[in-house]
């Protein structure tokens, strides 16, 4: 099968061996998948991870490897993680944190940049029929946006602050305000910025923010390792700070102000898939700006440096253009 291969750099290759799905697993023809910022990161390091990557995607079921024959040509999203269904975290249903999990294009699981994956069947969620592909591969990092208000109460008078206005911080924008919290997006791009802008969020972009201790929950999802010294800045004594970003680069943390300040540090990694197609098939999150191109797999190499461009704006792709942020490849 065609397949995007990282062993140390990235390449495309024509015939890469199929998965083939165990025990209770099915076999996904993958339409579309989506380039995260944890797939540029592990190309500069981040878990170590060789193989095919890609974790954001949706597919049709072609064949289940057990009794839920129901499943076969559905067309699904998959939750990532792979728990081994036995351990005390799985049998709580914290499959997410088993230890002996794998993870879709992350960690012992080949990924979604290839003609065909394999998942369990306990992992997928059938795609509603008023979804297109272009919206429904968005359902991953949307669901890690929803799994913020999952941890944090969040008040309609609690003052929010995201850092960053890439494609998490842009969905957590989104997202959030259904909190009716008061939020602010910070970042750098006007293209990016406007798209918050338009749905009647504040935007205040980098070099004008006051760096000052007012905000009751900052979400850091800037990508960066300077981003928790920045949320340091802006977080009020007892105040949350709000963990998404996954970086391959080491920082020295300073935990002081943590301590001092009496601030609750709060990782944020997978969330809940039920309710983010919900908004998506409802419209209330619309995700059609968040788009740049779509690119065939074999044109991947491009598609990946295209999203290193923070900047790229209404690039057009030789299959389809929406207008901002994600890039794909089409299989």
């Amino acid at each position: 099968m065609k397949a995007i291969l990282f062993d140390g750099d990235l390449k495309f290759v024509e015939h890469h061996p199929p998965p083939e799905p165990a025990r209770d697993e099915a076999l996904i023809r993958v339409r579309l998948a989506g380039i995260c910022n944890t797939d540029l990161e592990i190309t500069r390091g981040y878990m170590g991870f060789r193989g095919i990557l890609g974790h954001e995607f949706v597919g049709i079921v072609e064949r289940v490897n057990g009794p839920q024959q129901e499943w076969v040509g559905k067309r699904v999203v998959g939750e990532i993680n792979c728990g081994c269904g036995a351990c005390e975290y799985c049998l709580r249903g914290a499959k997410n944190h088993c230890p002996q999990r794998t993870v879709l294009g992350i960690a012992g699981r080949e990924g979604a940049f290839a003609e065909h994956i394999t998942l369990p069947v306990a992992n997928l969620w059938e795609v509603p029929e008023n979804l297109l592909d272009e919206e429904a591969v968005f359902t991953e990092p949307l669901a890690a946006t929803l799994e913020i208000p999952e941890e944090v109460h969040i008040r309609p008078t609690d003052r929010l602050i995201v850092l960053g206005d890439g494609k998490l911080g842009l969905l957590a924008s989104l997202g959030l305000r259904l909190t009716q919290a008061d939020i602010t997006l910070v970042g750098k791009h006007e293209n990016k910025m406007k798209i918050a802008r338009d749905h009647d969020i504040r935007v205040v972009f980098l070099r004008d923010l006051k760096m000052t201790k007012v905000y009751d929950v900052v979400v850091e999802a800037t990508g960066s390792p300077e981003g928790f010294g920045a949320a340091l800045k802006l977080v009020r004594p007892r105040g949350r700070i709000v963990l998404k970003s996954t970086v391959a680069d080491k920082k020295e943390i300073d935990l002081a102000p943590i301590v001092i300040d009496e601030v609750q540090v709060i990782g944020s990694r997978c969330g809940p898939f039920g309710p983010a197609l919900n908004m998506l098939s409802k419209r209330l999150v619309d995700v059609s700006p968040l788009i740049t191109g779509i690119f065939p797999v074999d044109r991947a190499e491009e598609a990946f440096e295209k999203t290193k461009d923070k900047k790229a704006v209404n690039w057009n792709s030789d299959i389809r253009i929406k207008k901002n942020r994600k890039f794909s490849k089409k299989f």
